[in-house]
Formats: structure tokens, sequence, C-alpha cells
């Protein structure tokens, strides 16, 4: 894969050599100092004294040498160094890693001297840009590093390794290129206009857009799963005083959060906790119960917990199942009955009779026990089939905002064209519609991001990676 010309001129040369710490900040068992460009080798084997030559993607003891004591060559702590020759390392460039004692001033020292022999600080991120530069990944493999690095589940972290691995980039390939064959069709057919040959129909012409439209828009639709699998969801748990709702946010978040008491009204102010459900990330957030406010704290209380009902990505209805539905409840039943919601009929051990009363029919109802537990484990199921995240993460899925916005510009720009295509417009300006398509999926995948979007990207990535 080809970068266009215009990176070349506005990135920084590559004829620099950078160095960067990789490992977090801190003391720990290994810390590792990462230097990638020209002169990586040259740089490293005047930090270390090696025992044997460092041969490509191969481990080599070494000794780091003290700087302040040259000539007695003593050295100041062990690592390993590992060298990986161009183009066959992360970044396309030479690069080495030193693995020492996770020492801040081992590493510190390293760094320095580094800079000393003519390496510079690494900005955040630039080692994975270097590698998109280079062409070794593009640009949604290297958002998926950073996902990678930010997943807090294994959930996140395999849909990230998909991507990585080039999944999205897969899904969008073919469809580029039926648009460039399209193109290229269509380019032809007015190079010959004047030999009066048709190279292709309006018919055929609108069926292979349409074909690309819709594989595209199938293709954003998956931004829904993609961003609550990033990002992770809120829940909040509504319902009527002492309907259950604090007992049941202490079950899922397995552990004794909020406070419960038997007197109505104990929680006055939003109580939240993150967790785990199938791997995404949950935000549960407690409110306080709805009924008319006994005092200011409640009135403050119960305002919340409108806004949280609101702003929620799920809303989790509880139900007290030894109780019949008041004022409150039936406009909160009818509230949710327009967005992803569940209703929780809590209590339900102390009801014999397990049926689910027929005005709530027609939404997703879980029979719960906060004391005995039942049906919690179902509950969970219930939340993530809300989420679209049952079962393995969907392959090729949009995770951010940009991916999405670019791919909805593609979409947009190919339901244009169709409309001139119905409406018999030259394929002169027919055209303008399909690079526009073009174009976007480039910038999708990198080959014509414009640069201040490539900086915003990268600037969010850790130093040294």
């Amino acid at each position: 894969m080809q970068r266009n010309d215009q990176f070349a001129a506005s990135r920084p040369s590559n004829d620099e050599t950078i160095v960067a710490i990789s490992t977090p900040p801190g003391r720990g068992g290994i810390g590792i100092v990462r230097l990638s460009g020209p002169r990586s080798l040259p740089i490293a084997l005047g930090l270390v004294r090696l025992r044997h030559p460092l041969v490509h993607a191969h481990a080599r003891f070494a000794e780091v040498l003290d700087p302040e004591r040259p000539h007695e060559s003593e050295r100041i702590d062990e690592a390993l160094v590992t060298w990986f020759a161009a183009p066959n390392s992360y970044t396309g460039e030479d690069l080495v890693e030193i693995a020492a004692h996770g020492s801040p001033i081992v590493l510190d020292l390293l760094v320095r001297q580094s800079l000393l022999r003519g390496a510079r600080l690494g900005e955040p991120g630039e080692f994975t840009q270097r590698a998109f530069l280079s062409g070794r990944i593009d640009l949604t493999q290297a958002e998926a590093v950073r996902d990678l690095i930010d997943a807090q589940t294994l959930y996140q972290a395999r849909l990230a390794a998909q991507q990585m691995g080039g999944a999205l980039s897969r899904r969008i390939h073919p469809i580029k290129l039926r648009l460039v064959e399209m193109i290229a069709t269509l380019e032809a057919g007015i190079d010959f206009a004047e030999d009066d040959v048709d190279v292709i129909s309006n018919p055929e012409l609108l069926a292979r857009i349409s074909e690309a439209e819709q594989a595209l828009a199938t293709i954003a639709a998956t931004f829904a799963q993609g961003r609550i699998v990033h990002s992770g969801l809120t829940l909040a748990i509504v319902g009527r005083p002492n309907a259950g709702k604090s007992s049941l946010f202490n079950r899922i978040a397995e552990r004794e959060r909020a406070i419960v008491t038997a007197s109505p009204g104990t929680t006055r102010d939003l109580v939240t906790e993150r967790v785990s459900i199938g791997g995404i990330p949950v935000e549960l957030v407690d409110t306080a119960g709805l009924r008319e406010a006994r005092d200011e704290a409640e009135s403050i209380g119960i305002q919340k917990t409108r806004e949280a009902f609101s702003e929620a990505d799920i809303v989790l209805l509880v139900l007290d199942a030894t109780q019949e539905r008041n004022a409150e409840e039936t406009d909160l039943l009818a509230a949710i009955s327009s967005r992803p919601a569940l209703v929780a009929l809590n209590k339900s051990d102390l009801v014999p009779e397990k049926t689910i009363p027929a005005e709530l029919s027609s939404l997703t109802v879980v029979s719960t026990s906060a004391l005995t537990g039942a049906g919690i484990d179902e509950l969970r199921k219930q939340v993530l089939a809300k989420a679209g995240a049952t079962g393995e993460p969907q392959s090729g899925l949009l995770t951010n905002l940009r991916q999405h916005q670019t791919v909805a510009a593609a979409v947009q720009a190919l339901s244009v064209a169709a409309s001139a295509v119905a409406n018999r417009t030259p394929h002169e300006m027919l055209l303008i519609d399909l690079y526009q398509a073009l174009r976007q999926l480039d910038a999708l995948t990198g080959e014509t991001t414009p640069d201040d979007i490539l900086n915003l990207i990268f600037s969010t990535f850790c130093i040294g990676k």
C-alpha cells in the first residue's frame, strides 16, 4: 500500500531516529526503551555491551553501560536487546527495543544517552504513525492499535484484534474495486463518445451503484454495535421507592455498592458503578425512587433520576411484583416503550405465580429476586441483547465516529449518483459523485486523509506506541 505524496511533505522526516519509553511510567520488573529510524542500531550499540552480535528478531543479552565511567566500562544494568531490520519491523524502519529492569532512572538514562547520540524524543503515537506512513498498516488498523491498548474487557480486545488484522479494510476493499471499475468504465465511455459506443447502460449502472450503496449502508449500520463495544453503555435503574432498585444494582455489580434499607427513599443521589457484562463495559446508575418528593433533597434526587433516564443507553425499570402499578410506573411504562429498555419484575420469590401481567406483554420482562439472585443471569443476557452484543464480535465493525461519518458520506455520495443516473445526468457530472464516494473510502483507510486529521488521531496515542 502506498501513501499519498502529500504526507511525505507534511509529516516529520523519517530520516530522523526517534526514541521513547514504551512501558507505563513508574517502577516495574521490566521497562522497554524503543528506537526507530536509520540510526537505531548504531545508537543502541553505543548504549550497551553485547555478548553476541545482534540478529534480526532475536533477543540478545547485553549490559547497559554507565556513561559516567566510560573508561572502566562498568555496567549499570542488564538488558535484552532485540533488533528488527527494515522493512520487517513494527514501523517498517530499523527498530531496536532495549528491555532493561523497570527502574525509571535506568530508562531515563537510556533515553538521554540516545538523545546525545542523535535521536529525538518520539511524539505520542509516532511509532504507529510511521507504521502507517510506511504502508505497514492502514488507518483503521492504526486506530485498532489504540483500541487494543484502551481495551477494558476481553470482548473489546477481540474486536480490536480483528480490526488490527484488517477486518474492516477487507469489507471495504471489494466495494472500492467495484467503484473503481465503474469509474474506469464511465471514463472509457467518455473517451470513446465520438465513436457512439455505449459502454454501460443506465439500468446496469444504476444496479451497480445501488449494490455498492447497500453494501456500505450495511457497514454503516454496524456503528450502533461498534460504538457500544468500543465505548460501553449506560444502564439507568429506575422505579418507585423500595421496589428493590438498589438491591438489584448490588446484585449486578456483585458487591454492596448502594445502601439498602427497608425504608423507602434511601437513595437520594445517583450511585454509579462500572462493570463488565459479557465483555461490554456497562455503567450502572442507581437512581432515587420516583414519587412525590418529601423534601428538597429528595426533589433534587428525583430530578437527577429523570435526567439519568433521558441520557441512558438502556433503561431498567424495576417493578415490585407484590404491588399494583401506580401512576409514576404507568407513565414510565409508556415512556420506555419507544426506547431500549427492560423490565425487572422484582421480588418474584414472594409471588406464587410467575406469569407476566398483560400490560407488560409488549416489553422485555425478566422475573428477578434481588434477595435470592434468581433471574440476575437472565437479566444480564437481556442487557447484552438490547445492546446487540451477543456472541462473538461481528467482523469489520465501525468503532468510532470518524469511521461512521466517512462511510455515511460515501453512502450519501452514491445516493446522489443514483439519482443522477435516474435523471439521465451526463456521465461527466455523474463521475463527480462517484469520485466523491471513492475519496471517502480512501479517507477511511488513510490513502487521502487530510494531515490535520492524522495529527488528531495519532496524538491520542500514548508515547512509545
